[in-house]
């Protein structure tokens, strides 16, 4: 059975989807049948009958494992809201334990799972589970995405020690700079390496075809990750 890490975000928009989506081709060029899971999705649209999600579709894109739907996504929402707002409107009880089945069905097929989260570390599912219990309940270490902009050391160290506060182990986390011109970005940058009570993984481009690159993996990365290395 493969490994699985949860991808998780400082905030909506942070980039967790461009990180993810590198991040599995990274590791499909490393020799590893990689595939993502995005556990709940709100903002998708209809297609040809069904709820079809972007996240969902660049996870597909980047994966070298076509897995089924319904274990990739298993909760889809339309409305562009908080996944707890959506599913209450559903009339859906989004529930763990199904959560842990999926994982487990998508891990028998891989070697790595990436399992990106929605929103932040607390965004919530309903009124009593968060991302963070979700992230628990499968027994997973995290990766922090953080979007480099006004404000992000804040959004960096509060979750960081969110994570840590939680029982999930914090691997690393990425650089992702939202704005083309940052102001003091290196200076942002370099109080985050010093502070972060994680390593820093690796620091992304701004482009506009951030999703589609490959974010390269050596065996360092993979070391970092707990993940295995393929032999060729």
């Amino acid at each position: 059975m493969g490994k699985a890490v949860f991808i998780t975000g400082t905030d909506t928009d942070a980039g967790k989807s461009v990180v993810t989506a590198q991040l599995l081709r990274g590791l499909g060029r490393a020799g590893l049948r990689v595939a993502g899971m995005k556990p709940v999705a709100s903002g998708c649209e209809w297609r040809d009958g069904r709820l079809w999600s972007a996240d969902v579709a660049v996870h597909a894109a980047a994966s070298t494992v076509p897995v089924a739907s319904e274990l990739a996504a298993p909760y889809l929402f339309e409305p562009p809201v908080s996944p707890h707002i959506a599913a209450r409107e559903a009339g859906v009880r989004i529930d763990l334990a199904h959560l842990q089945h999926c994982l487990a069905g998508l891990r028998q097929q891989t070697d790595v799972v990436l399992v990106e989260g929605a929103g932040g570390w607390l965004a919530p599912l309903s009124d009593e589970l968060t991302m963070a219990d979700l992230a628990a309940a499968l027994d997973l270490p995290v990766i922090l995405v953080v979007g480099m902009r006004l404000g992000c050391i804040n959004h960096a160290m509060l979750s960081a020690a969110a994570i840590l506060a939680s029982s999930c182990r914090l691997l690393g986390w990425v650089a992702n700079p939202l704005e083309p011109a940052m102001n003091r970005y290196a200076d942002n940058l370099a109080y985050l390496t010093a502070h972060m009570p994680a390593p820093l993984l690796a620091e992304l481009e701004h482009r506009p075809d951030a999703g589609e690159l490959v974010l390269p993996v050596d065996s360092g990365l993979l070391a970092a990750l707990e993940l295995p290395v393929r032999q060729s």
